[in-house]
Parts: C-alpha cells; structure tokens; sequence
C-alpha cells in the first residue's frame, strides 16, 4: 500500500514539473548579453587608460625654462670610464682562506712538512711490522702506492699526528684536533695491518 502511494506521488510530481516552463536564456540571449558585457569592460579599460595620462603641460615660455645644473656625466661616475679602484687589502682578511691557515701563520705552526703528512691517516695502510731492531718500526704505505718506514715520534697525517706506539700489528697515532673555536682535543687512532683475504 505504501509502495502505491509513493508511485502515485513520484507520478504526480513528474507531471506537475513537466508543465512548468523552463525559463532558461537562448543561444542567441546568451551571445549578446556577453557582447554588452565585453563592451562594458572596454570601456572601463579606456577609462582606466585616460585617468593614467598626465594633462599637457602648458608651453613654456623661454624665460621660464629651467637649467640643468652641470656635474659628473653618466658616463664618468662607472668603474670602466679610466678611473681605477685599487683594493687595498693590509689589515683585512682574505675571505677566500680558510680561518684555520691564519690562525697557523699567527701562531708560527706552519712547516713545510714530510710526505706523510700530506695525508689523512685514513688514506694511509700499514704493511708490515719490524720487530728485530733496537727500535719497533713499520711500513706505511700512501695511496699513490709509496712506501715509508715510521718509528715512534715520527708525524703522520694531516692533523698534526705523531706515532705513540707500534704494537704486532697495529700503529697508534695520536692526533691534535682544532674546532672552529680553538678548543684542542687529542685522539688515539689505530691503524692495522691488513689481512689479504684467501692468501
């Protein structure tokens, strides 16, 4: 019974609003309502375009026209018009250097030093360990495939390392550290012996 009385109802809707008329524009409504709307906007763009140009300045008469003060030509006020600019650097840092190279030559700790010194202690590789001498000594080989020999004392790598010990298979260097504020820390780095694999 319901099912009835809502297929009545939908039934009676659909035609009550298929007899409403649709009150939609036409093509041809649609066209020139937009042609009056692009008219429209014209004429504000023209308007727009004449509040923006200045009113004409009356004549001038001859004995009102201002003078120009003369001074230093465009030309004459840029770097290349002959006139040099000469840099002159005493007292100022060189931007392009590190902090860490002046701060050495100020406190004199710049030196030529050796080959090993050159390089990280990363990049370098022990070889082999002589134990029957007065002294222990040990082979270090560069990546360029250079050998040295090293004892204890000897500097090594770039942060102002020095050889403390020599063990069976191992060389200790310690290392100063500087950080950007000057702090100094010292660190044990151990370099071992490497073993070739399957041999």
């Amino acid at each position: 019974m319901r099912i009835a009385a809502v297929a009545i109802s939908i039934a009676l809707l659909a035609l009550v609003g298929c007899e409403e008329a649709i009150d939609q524009p036409t093509g041809e409504e649609f066209q020139q309502e937009r042609a009056a709307l692009n008219a429209r906007v014209e004429e504000r763009k023209a308007k727009k375009a004449s509040d923006r140009v200045p009113p004409a300045a009356p004549a001038a008469s001859p004995s009102k026209i201002a003078v120009v003060p003369k001074g230093p030509s465009v030309e004459d006020s840029f770097v290349g018009s002959g006139d040099e600019i000469v840099y002159d650097r005493d007292g100022l840092k060189d931007p392009f250097r590190s902090f860490m190279w002046e701060r050495r030559e100020i406190t004199g700790q710049i030196a030529q030093g050796t080959p090993l010194e050159q390089f990280d202690v990363s990049q370098l590789s022990v070889i082999a360990v002589v134990w029957k001498t007065g002294s222990a000594r040990a082979l270090v080989e560069d990546p360029a495939g250079q050998s040295y020999i090293i004892a204890k004392g000897t500097r090594i790598g770039k942060n102002d390392g020095r050889v403390t010990q020599i063990g069976d298979n191992l060389v200790i260097v310690n290392e100063t550290y500087e950080d950007y504020l000057g702090n100094v820390t010292k660190k044990d780095v151990e370099m071992r012996i490497r073993r070739s694999e399957g041999g």
